[in-house]
């Protein structure tokens, strides 16, 4: 989620009144920051992911699952170890948005032997069973992008009910409760986002149309107790949202890269940045939002609405007069220009900035790329600011930098080593959506892994057109992306980043099947090509084994011979007995949605279509003894 600040949350006016203030001295600490450290050299490779779960509690009686709002209580006791001992800790647990939810990464990083691979879905275990320990029987824990009946009548445990002219989000559907309580930073953004924008978030995502769906599908908001001005800003065939909740209340899973060094934190970035929308398809778990199944199969744009805190100036739905800028997207979305030397003949995307920011960042020593970068960030105002973080000593601390930084929520994170640490220069790799089992979650987080490694080996360069990676977000939402749609890819990837004569030569559509497992001489795919990398260095037979199988989930998904979660999900619901083909989702299909996604977590249901017989049975908690004898992951790339 970002940046936790302790202290006594600023009422929106103080905060806006404030917000130059935060603006001028986040670029100082910035500057001061990049100057200390942007020679810093020799850092090991270093990473770790970020699990998001949801506790439910089961009635089998009454066949309802409802969303448990214990994760305060959770929270306490998991976090009772690192309390003691942060290097004891054998997971790590934060707050997350929603009072059902609880986020988990490993207690210490991983590090740069190939071995560690070998780790990852075991650890995600442990840090599922240390949460399932403290559960009560009724109550199970779930990986899942989206819960199917968030804002659906009662669908909390305890009972809690909307409050449609009270609170910081005004819901017609999200009760107050349903917002994480223990720390102020989560209602605070709900409230100053809603009174920024000057109105209630509107989120309208495109209904599926079934047999049975009413055409066109309009909704009577005033059951809920609309007083109208939801209902104008509903559109028909869509189903609407009001509540940064819908957004903020999915899970997802990500993953942060230590680099060696900033310039090769910032190709990282650039990199990695064209595969963002390809794993978000390939990851897609979310067809279902408010009940109701949905024509898309992704959280992204239902997250990027719930977070949107744009005036109807900034918009463009008004001239500018008290606004400063039109800004084309949500604080929540894309990124919008590579920031490394190669990346710089694609920003093909005029950058919205504060040009007198800018200019004090290249007075500061920062090239026009990174200077662009976090001008461009930082036409946003902070939306959530604590009285005792005003004031600030620029030359050590970084809290003003954070506090905006943190609330640009882009799918790729470049993220300057944090203020006093020993962390060096990192990105963040956002797109990906939470699978069911730990096996699929730990074989995402290895493959983005093992690309960064074969890109900074081979020298690869897969950058596009900015504005080609914006269009291949839209195709990734769409329902079965990975079959239906073609994205643009690059297939001369062997080139040292110049555009050749004819640019447009440089990149194609291509299928996610062509772009994991190959087409032809035009493009050999990324899997193999991370089996190639893999049997160029000496990896042991465990690690082998464990890749392999991950990599065979890759190839079998990105070819359709295995289902995207989220295709499951909807083969699952067409097929239940309580379906009346009118895309509601009925509290009985849902339960028995979430029994079944349970039952696949734990082992307890085969799952051919998503799984596919794949999956390790790996139980160790530790190293193997074969990493003592494995050199190093990153020192293996330099000698490739």
């Amino acid at each position: 989620m970002g940046l936790l600040s302790e202290g006594s949350p600023l009422s929106w006016p103080e905060t806006k009144r404030l917000a130059p203030h935060v603006q001028r001295h986040g670029i100082e600490q910035f500057i001061n920051q990049f100057r200390r450290l942007k020679e810093r050299r020799g850092d090991s490779l270093k990473w770790g992911d970020e699990v998001e779960y949801m506790v439910l509690r089961l009635n089998r009686e009454a066949r309802t699952a409802r969303l448990s709002l214990r994760s305060p209580e959770l929270l306490d006791q998991l976090q009772a170890t690192e309390r003691q001992d942060p290097s004891a800790a054998p997971s790590l647990w934060r707050p997350e948005y929603g009072a059902y939810m609880v986020e988990g990464t490993p207690g210490q990083p991983y590090g740069s032997i190939v071995s560690f691979f070998n780790t990852v879905e075991s650890n995600m275990r442990a840090r599922r069973r240390e949460v399932e320990a403290i559960l009560q029987p009724d109550e199970i824990l779930l990986s899942i992008t989206s819960f199917p009946r968030l804002g659906c009548g009662v669908f909390t445990d305890p009972p809690c009910y909307p409050t449609p002219t009270a609170g910081s989000s005004q819901s017609l559907f999200i009760p107050e409760e349903v917002i994480f309580p223990a720390h102020p930073r989560f209602a605070t953004l709900t409230r100053n986002i809603r009174e920024r924008r000057g109105k209630k978030v509107a989120i309208n995502m495109p209904i599926l149309v079934d047999e049975r769906t009413p055409r066109p599908f309009i909704e009577d908001l005033s059951q809920y107790g609309d007083d109208g001005r939801s209902q104008r800003a509903a559109l028909p065939d869509h189903v609407y949202m009001d509540a940064m909740a819908f957004g903020m209340g999915c899970s997802c899973l990500q993953i942060t890269f230590q680099a060696e060094n900033l310039l090769e934190a910032r190709r990282l970035y650039d990199q990695l940045n064209p595969l963002c929308p390809i794993l978000l398809a390939l990851t897609a778990a979310s067809p279902v939002h408010r009940g109701h199944l949905l024509d898309t199969d992704c959280r992204w744009d239902v997250i990027a609405m719930s977070c949107d805190c744009r005036t109807d100036q900034e918009r463009g739905l008004e001239p500018l007069t008290t606004e400063r800028f039109v800004i084309p997207k949500s604080r929540y979305g894309s990124t919008d220009s590579y920031i490394s030397e190669c990346g710089r003949p694609y920003n093909d995307v005029k950058l919205v900035m504060d040009e007198e920011l800018h200019a004090r960042l290249r007075e500061g020593g920062i090239d026009d790329l990174l200077a662009a970068h976090v001008a461009h960030l930082f036409v946003r105002e902070p939306i959530s600011l604590f009285s005792e973080k005003i004031e600030q000593d620029d030359s050590v601390d970084m809290d003003h930098f954070e506090n905006i930084q943190s609330t640009n929520w882009q799918t790729m994170r470049f993220k300057p080593p944090p203020a006093g640490s020993n962390i060096g220069w990192r990105v963040e790799f956002r797109p990906c959506e939470v699978q069911l089992t730990d096996f699929e979650n730990a074989a995402f987080v290895c493959f983005v892994v093992l690309l960064t490694r074969v890109i900074l080996s081979y020298k690869l360069n897969f950058l596009i057109p900015i504005s080609k990676v914006d269009e291949n977000m839209k195709r990734a939402h769409r329902k079965d992306a990975v079959l239906r749609e073609k994205f643009w890819f690059r297939s001369d990837f062997l080139c040292d980043g110049s555009p050749s004569m004819d640019a447009e030569q440089e990149y194609s559509e291509l299928t996610i099947n062509e772009i994991f497992n190959g087409k032809g001489d035009e493009f050999p795919g990324l899997v193999p090509l991370v089996s190639h990398y893999l049997n160029a260095i000496n990896i042991d037979a465990d690690t082998r084994c464990t890749t392999g199988q991950y990599l065979q989930l890759m190839r079998r998904r990105a070819s359709g011979e295995l289902q995207t979660t989220a295709r499951w999900m909807r083969e699952f619901i067409a097929g239940h007995a309580d379906y009346q083909r009118d895309s509601v989702v009925p509290e009985s299909t849902a339960f028995d949605l979430m029994v079944a996604c349970h039952e696949v977590t734990t082992g307890r249901r085969p799952a051919p279509a998503l799984l596919g017989g794949l999956g390790t049975s790996r139980t160790e908690n530790h190293l193997p003894a074969a990493i003592h004898r494995t050199p190093s992951l990153y020192k293996q790339d330099a000698q490739t």
